[in-house]
This record gives structure tokens, C-alpha cells and sequence, in this order.
């Protein structure tokens, strides 16, 4: 009996601190000498948490988020993910780029095969395979497009294939690097409000950066504020109890959704050069 409680207890911490940056500094050697970009980072993300990355340009966000991608090693400090220690890029780990870095010459559904083929080729048929590409377009609303070539689509469009291309091969963890930035107003709306729905239907880590306030508020479950570089940290984290699933326009004059964007604004504009002691709720 008690094995099998300290077995449920050791569950219990993994899902709590499913990714654990302990104490990571980020030091880059330049032209100019040393730029001290992150330091004394500390943060644990749940298994199953929406996490946003805020703050003004230059405050390590990106950095930070590589670093979890593995595309990064840090100068100091240790990144965990799923009880192993981050050592490179994996599949277990899929980015979603500003940029949606599609093979133009390749279709939608090639764009997207080409991930699924990298992770489940070994111990799938390829019936399997082109099933695994046809169900992650449809999720993002696009096997229509399936044999379209990225030049044949809008940007909206290119940005679900390369989330569809990501989800595929059912990451533990989804980072997104301001996936939706360079979009127009209505287009990065439907695709925020998409996303809300795929990651309420496959229950996924996520771990976004972002310079949208309201973005932040009306996605995450945490948001966790950045101080100013050089040597950035973590300012605050915000809790965001919104119940889900949410709802834009309901939350627009939600008195709760008010309060926590003009928290995060208070932070950014008066308070992102002096951190506080880190608080996660």
C-alpha cells in the first residue's frame, strides 16, 4: 500500500512540474563581448497548462522558449520535461514559428506527412501515416486544402497547417513563438479562437510567446510576465481563473477578464524593471 501511494504521490509531481526550468541563466558570447540574456529562471508548467510568455521586445521570451524546444543550451541552470532533462530538439516537443516555415513546393498534406512520416513511420503502415495527416487537418478545418500548395492559401491558412503539422505528431508539449503576429485582426482572432478549441479537445501543454495582452488573457491559464533586458527574468506570474470553455465576446466586459489584462498592463508599463518575488497561484 504505501508503494503504490508514493507511486501516485511521484504522478502527482511529474504532472505538477511537467516542464521545470530550475534556476536557468542564458549568457550569448557577441562581437561586443558577453549579453547577458536570461537569468535566475525559474518555472514549472502542469501537465495539461496553457502558459503564456509576456513581455516587452528583447526580454528573452523567444530565448526561453528555444530553450525548452532544445534549440538552445543554456549557460546555467537545468530544463526538465516529462521527468528527462531537455538535451536537444524532439518530436516530444513541436514549435510553431511566427513564420510557418512550409516547403513551398510541397502540398498541405506532404507539409504535414513529411512530421508524421519523421515520428511514426517505424511502427505505422502507411495507411496509418496518411491517416494521421488527414485527422490533424481536419482538426484545424483544412483536409479540404489538403492537396493545395502553400503559394494557393491564405496566411491564416499556412499558419493552421504548420499548427496541423505540429499536433500530428502529438508533441507532449506545443510551443508556439507568436504564431499568430503576423496576421491581420480578424484572422489572428479566428485562429486564437480555433486554437482554444483544438487545445480544449486534445488536452495539450502549451507554452506561447506572445506581445498581445489580450491574447495572453483570453488563452492562458498562467501568464508569466518578463522583465526588461539585458539579464531579464520573470517578473510575476498571473493566474487567469477563467472557467473554460471561453468565449471572446462573453469575456469582452467580464469584470474578471478587465482586472487581469489591466494587471498585466500595470506590469508592463510601471512595474516591469523591478520583479517581485515569484508567485505562481
Amino acid at each position: 500500500m504505501p508503494e503504490r501511494a508514493a507511486e501516485g504521490s511521484s504522478r502527482v509531481r511529474q504532472a505538477e512540474r511537467f516542464i521545470d526550468v530550475r534556476d536557468v541563466e542564458m549568457v550569448f558570447a557577441t562581437r561586443k563581448g558577453k549579453f547577458h540574456a536570461l537569468r535566475d529562471i525559474r518555472l514549472q508548467v502542469k501537465k495539461g497548462e496553457f502558459v503564456t510568455l509576456i513581455g516587452h521586445s528583447g526580454c528573452g521570451k523567444s530565448t526561453l522558449l528555444n530553450l525548452i524546444a532544445g534549440l538552445l543550451k543554456c549557460t546555467d541552470g537545468t530544463l526538465i520535461c516529462a521527468d528527462r532533462e531537455i538535451a536537444g530538439p524532439s518530436p516530444e516537443r513541436a514549435v510553431v514559428f511566427q513564420n510557418h516555415s512550409l516547403l513551398p513546393w510541397l502540398t498541405c498534406y506532404d507539409n504535414v506527412h513529411l512530421g508524421v512520416e519523421r515520428v511514426f513511420s517505424a511502427k505505422e503502415s502507411k495507411p496509418q501515416l496518411a491517416a494521421r495527416t488527414h485527422a490533424a487537418l481536419a482538426l484545424v478545418g483544412l483536409d479540404h486544402a489538403s492537396a493545395k500548395r502553400p503559394h494557393e492559401i491564405s496566411g491564416g491558412m499556412k499558419q493552421r497547417v504548420g499548427i496541423a503539422r505540429a499536433l500530428a505528431m502529438e508533441p507532449k508539449v506545443l510551443l508556439m513563438d507568436e504564431p499568430f503576429g503576423a496576421l491581420d485582426a480578424l484572422t489572428r482572432a479566428h485562429l486564437q479562437d480555433e486554437l482554444l478549441k483544438i487545445v480544449g479537445q486534445t488536452g495539450s501543454t502549451v507554452v506561447m510567446v506572445t506581445h498581445d495582452v489580450d491574447e495572453a488573457v483570453l488563452l492562458s491559464d498562467r501568464i508569466v510576465m518578463m522583465t526588461n533586458g539585458p539579464a531579464a527574468t520573470i517578473g510575476e506570474i498571473l493566474s487567469v481563473d477563467l472557467a473554460r470553455p471561453r468565449d471572446r465576446i462573453a469575456l469582452a466586459e467580464d469584470p474578471a477578464y478587465v482586472h487581469y489584462r489591466a494587471a498585466v498592463l500595470e506590469f508592463l508599463y510601471t512595474r516591469h524593471s523591478r520583479p517581485s518575488d515569484q508567485k505562481a497561484a
